[in-house]
């Protein structure tokens, strides 16, 4: 055999050869048919002895990226990320860097590197990676992915990297839906929010201790068990219903037909009734699809007039500082500064007396939370059927009025951009794209929830305006807060928290009976029932919070700001639409002047 010319040689298919072969270790291999050629000997000449040497590594590079900082943001802001470049095997060149695909559609987060290519010469290079947000970024969690290439398309030895983004909506137009006169467990005997620990009661206790269970009636006037009578709910009946916090007074409330006095049995526990659940299905199927607030109470201790005042300003108070609040509804149920003269509205003091100091004329001046969001110029609307009746708040506020003493209409700037009747342009501003950022929307009094006034179209009403934010571009950042301003006389179970001291803000007039509360947006925390307690300043509170307004420093100032009822991060809830048996277009087109939705 000749050693020199591999492939000339010959193989001797001999014994004797094959012996000799066998017994040298260096005898060649055959591969494919052909000896290995000396320099692959060589290798395992130098793996049987005399030292080794590691395999040359190819040239390539890696990839980090640092977690995002802050890894939690809300929408509008942004969040970074260092990215660094690590060269293995003497890489050199130029690594260009991008982001994949991000959910999230057309307002999904954006990416930037800075800067976009990085010299990696041997060592490392890095870049800041900014991932960016507008206002109209949707909550929830976002998964961005790095990946990065040079110019021979060799991507990172170890991949593309993946980083995660927590994204808070922010809420950009709030509508507050303010029905009528109705207790909790008169109003949502509903057994799919009572099997998730909706606490709502079918009986009550009247003052001779019996259990009284509570009879369903029509929610309006027509039907077989028409609700043609109406109940007392000034300050006197919540003090007997509440007596002293036994709840047990409900049987004390007295009940009026057109304002007369009920005949001797024609009503028998007038107040221990509850709405037929066909008759209010749209208020069960927003209750049962959002959040139900099971510990939302009026602010006020009496009716309609205070409360609409609570709910847009957080108190009833005449003036700036006094410790009085307008108690009742005003004489003739005029409710503002172009109310006639001769006009009063009883007032109670910290002690809960309204014998203590003489009723005013219903004009009062005080900050409202309409003010503040004019001082930070966040628009507003006050959509309301009637000007000069108990339910339009801003009437009763002088600055917001500015009433001209002879004609006895407001001529404010602020009443005239801000206030809008009727109450139904909301449907049409909504279709429009005139949505203001905060709005207050009062019924007529047929579709107003009130005893022996409404025609029960109440829920169509509310599920028209539901559907028609729903059903446009609004639905992505807007929350819809639904309630009902008193008690209206009905039974409820849950005994308030009265502020009576004589000295704690509130004192003699907060708080009163239970109200439903439903909040319906995309970050609304589905089928949730809040146990926490809610009142109307808690509206306000999150109307603060949302716009960054200061505080009032009335009912704002001691209540929560709803934030339990809420999920910013989550995933946006898809609308479905509310089936109503009554059409917006036929609230539109409804051209019978309007009802006054409180009568008493």
């Amino acid at each position: 055999m000749h050693w020199g010319d591999s492939s000339s040689l010959a193989y001797e298919r001999t014994d004797s050869a094959t012996a000799r072969s066998a017994m040298n270790p260096l005898r060649p291999m055959l591969l494919a048919g052909r000896i290995v050629r000396l320099g692959a000997l060589g290798v395992a000449v130098s793996a049987c002895g005399g030292g080794s040497s590691a395999p040359a590594v190819p040239p390539s590079y890696k990839l980090s990226a640092s977690a995002l900082n802050p890894g939690s943001v809300s929408a509008g802001n942004k969040s970074t990320s260092t990215i660094t470049l690590t060269a293995a095997g003497g890489y050199t060149g130029s690594v260009t860097l991008s982001c994949g695909t991000i959910s999230g559609g057309v307002s999904a987060p954006s990416c930037s590197f800075s800067p976009a290519t990085v010299p990696v010469n041997g060592t490392s290079g890095t870049s800041t990676l900014t991932v960016a947000s507008s206002i109209n970024t949707p909550g929830g969690s976002y998964a961005i992915m790095v990946n990065a290439s040079d110019a021979e398309k060799t991507a990172p030895s170890n991949g593309a990297q993946a980083l995660t983004l927590t994204m808070a909506a922010v809420i950009q137009h709030v509508v507050i839906i303010f029905q009528e006169n109705r207790s909790t467990d008169n109003l949502f005997q509903d057994p799919v929010l009572i099997s998730r620990g909706a606490d709502i009661k079918s009986s009550g206790l009247n003052t001779a201790g019996q259990t009284v269970a509570l009879t369903p009636n029509d929610l309006g006037t027509a039907g077989a068990t028409p609700q043609d009578y109406d109940l007392g709910h000034a300050h006197a009946d919540f003090v007997s219903m509440y007596d002293a916090g036994k709840m047990d007074g409900a049987n004390r409330v007295q009940c009026y037909v057109k304002g007369v006095l009920c005949a001797a049995g024609t009503h028998p526990n007038a107040a221990y009734h509850y709405v037929l659940p066909a008759d209010v299905a749209p208020y069960f199927a927003l209750a049962e699809q959002y959040t139900f607030g099971d510990r939302m109470f009026q602010s006020n201790e009496g009716p309609s007039m205070p409360a609409h005042q609570f709910i847009f300003s957080g108190t009833s108070a005449p003036a700036v500082g006094s410790t009085l609040f307008a108690a009742e509804n005003p004489t003739n149920d005029y409710g503002g500064c172009i109310a006639p003269a001769g006009t009063l509205v009883a007032l109670i003091d910290a002690a809960g007396s309204e014998a203590a100091q003489p009723p005013m004329y219903p004009c009062f001046d005080h900050q409202t939370l309409a003010d503040l969001l004019t001082a930070k110029d966040v628009s507003w609307r006050y959509y309301t059927p009637i000007a000069d009746y108990i339910w339009t708040a801003p009437v009763a506020i002088s600055h917001l009025c500015q009433a001209d003493t002879v004609t006895l209409t407001c001529t404010g700037t602020e009443w005239t951009n801000n206030v809008v009747i009727p109450q139904t342009q909301v449907l049409t501003d909504i279709a429009s794209g005139k949505l203001a950022q905060v709005s207050w929307v009062i019924p007529n009094g047929t579709s107003s929830d009130h005893a022996s006034i409404n025609d029960g179209t109440g829920p169509s009403w509310v599920a028209s305006i539901v559907n028609a934010i729903g059903s446009s571009a609004y639905w992505a950042n807007t929350a819809i807060i639904i309630t009902w301003d008193d008690w209206g006389g009905w039974y409820d179970h849950v005994a308030p928290k009265v502020i009576n001291d004589g000295v704690s803000w509130g004192s003699g007039y907060v708080y009163g009976f239970r109200v439903p509360l439903i909040v319906v947006s995309p970050y609304a925390k589905a089928a949730y029932i809040s146990h926490v307690t809610h009142d109307f300043g808690s509206i306000l509170k999150f109307i603060e919070t949302t716009y960054e307004l200061p505080s009032l420093n009335y009912a704002d100032a001691q209540a929560d700001d709803l934030s339990d009822c809420f999920d910013l991060t989550q995933s946006p809830l898809t609308f479905k639409a509310i089936p109503a048996k009554v059409a917006a277009a036929d609230f539109i087109n409804d051209k019978r002047p309007p009802v006054d939705p409180d009568d008493d």
